[in-house]
């Protein structure tokens, strides 16, 4: 218990210490809420996968999927990897950085109103993103409570509340940058937790090819590999469509996430874009596939400690009913990980609701002349109220918490991929598509939520289903509805025709001028 209680007081003075130092970088808008674009690539993909996997992902979706799909969801977290890091940032990266600094949009609300001449698309962006960003805090504070009470025996309302209140101090103090450089050592924290508590349950069972071959001798009870030996550690799984289902919002998704497109604002130049992909990839495929990896061998912990009282099974508890066999130091490790994981992604989301709110729908709507420091200190006020909100709804959450996570991805990324991407890279985009495309994330997203509306069993397909649906109407009603000015759109893209000057090396003296 010392050692456990060591670590975490060590780990909360760091974070502090971090805020207080990064407090000189936030003078200005653009400093606290983008590190003035000049983080480099480590912070930079460090805070991406940070943010991008949080207690959410470890301890509720690598349980749940790892106990429905076995080894094979380790697929989600190979296509986080490919889809969610590699390709996000090979394809939006380095144009959302040159774009949005053109244009001096700090938001992903701010992008949309400036990119297609529309103050009303960037008010309806802000309010779509403070609606949907918000309940999302609450769930990451899920992961939490079990893990707590088995290493602690602390209350679960104690915990929310002790990690929310150091996570609005250092944001608070710091912006940005002591987001990001607590992103940095919070993702080596999970780098190392991740590896060494994978070994550890392996050597619980004898190594891999021993774990393996445990695992494969329970029969699958999912149809329609029912009573089939070997399913949960097939190639695909028991469920190959609805594991793509997943694949496909988990991975997609975070294109049109704003608090993780915003991450390419900050970036310092197009070389760390180059850099942090690499970066970024590597740690998605440690973090993301060694959880999934983890959450396969589920079912070889299925106790009475993860069954309810009406026979389901509580999905949460897996996870934590795993990692009990673990030592009292590896514990303390993980709680550390877990820590790590839940309070980057709530720094990154209050961060992002607090700017959006105040520069998208606050300044030049209902506050007309808001300078700078009112701007600054706005967004201070803000994220404590959002972190009050998150939680309240954290400590009395209501019946759908648990995916409160898949319909606020499948709502937002529903709503703003699709116009995100085609805007960086096709002019012929119109704003009656963006409207479309909001509205056909937000209804799609909203409508399966209730029973009798339901039209896609699992909210994870409908998310996926919106994104889709997105990438296509956007395209369609664009070729139907009227053109934006010729004008406005070529005076956008002439940002990625600006030449880059390389420094000089090299000067000829003026004979060997003459002779070349």
């Amino acid at each position: 218990m010392f050692v456990k209680i060591a670590l975490l007081v060590l780990f909360f003075a760091i974070m502090i210490a971090v805020g207080l130092y990064a407090r000189r970088h936030s003078t200005n808008v653009n400093d606290f809420v983008l590190g003035g674009r000049k983080v480099g690539p480590w912070l930079t993909a460090f805070a991406y996968g940070t943010s991008y996997f949080s207690a959410v992902v470890f301890v509720g979706y690598a349980g749940q999927f790892g106990y429905k799909y076995g080894m094979a969801s380790t697929w989600i977290g190979l296509g986080n990897a490919a889809i969610g890091s590699l390709m996000a940032w090979v394809i939006l990266g380095r144009r959302t950085r040159i774009m949005t600094k053109y244009l001096d949009a700090k938001t992903m609300p701010d992008f949309f109103g400036k990119r297609y001449n529309s103050n009303a698309l960037r008010i309806s962006a802000a309010l779509i993103s403070f609606i949907f960003l918000i309940p999302y805090t609450s769930s990451v504070y899920n992961g939490l409570s079990r893990l707590f009470g088995m290493a602690f025996n602390i209350p679960y309302t104690v915990c929310v509340i002790a990690m929310a209140a150091l996570t609005c101090l250092y944001v608070i103090l710091g912006g940005y940058m002591a987001t990001a450089i607590n992103d940095f050592i919070q993702g080596i924290i999970m780098l190392v937790g991740i590896s060494a508590v994978i070994l550890a349950i392996l050597g619980q069972h004898g190594g891999l090819n021993a774990t393996i071959m445990e695992l494969a001798q329970i029969p699958s009870d999912v149809a329609p590999t029912m009573g089939q030996p070997g399913a949960f550690t097939s190639f695909l799984g028991t469920d190959p469509i609805n594991l793509l289902g997943v694949v496909v919002l988990t991975s997609l998704g975070t294109w049109g996430l704003p608090q993780m497109v915003q991450k390419f604002y900050a970036i310092r130049d197009e070389r760390a874009v180059k850099i942090g992909t690499i970066i970024s990839t590597f740690f998605a495929i440690i973090i993301a596939g060694g959880c999934y990896f983890l959450g396969g061998f589920g079912r070889l912990y299925d106790t009475e400690a993860i069954h309810l009282a009406d026979g389901k099974i509580a999905y949460d508890a897996i996870i934590p009913s795993m990692l009990s066999t673990l030592p009292d130091l590896l514990i303390g490790v993980v709680i550390m990980l877990v820590l790590s994981a839940s309070m980057s992604t709530l720094a990154s989301l209050v961060l992002t609701s607090s700017s959006t709110l105040t520069i998208d729908l606050i300044k030049g709507n209902i506050v007309k002349d808001m300078d700078e420091k009112r701007q600054i200190i706005t967004m201070r006020v803000l994220l404590v109220v959002f972190i009050i909100i998150s939680v309240v709804m954290a400590l009395d959450p209501p019946t759908f918490i648990a995916q409160l996570m898949g319909i606020s991805w499948g709502a937002l990324a529903g709503a703003f991929l699709a116009p995100f991407l085609y805007g960086l890279y096709w002019k012929k985009v119109t704003k009656a598509a963006v409207w479309a495309s909001f509205a056909s994330g937000v209804l799609i997203t909203v409508i399966n939520m209730f029973p009798a509306t339901k039209f896609i069993q699992s909210p994870i397909n409908a998310g996926a289903a919106a994104m889709i649906a997105g990438l296509v109407i956007v395209p369609v009603v664009s070729l139907l509805t009227p053109k934006m000015k010729a004008d406005d759109v070529d005076a956008v893209f002439k940002c990625y025709d600006v030449k880059h000057m390389v420094e000089q090396k090299y000067a000829l003296t003026e004979e060997e001028n003459k002779k070349a």
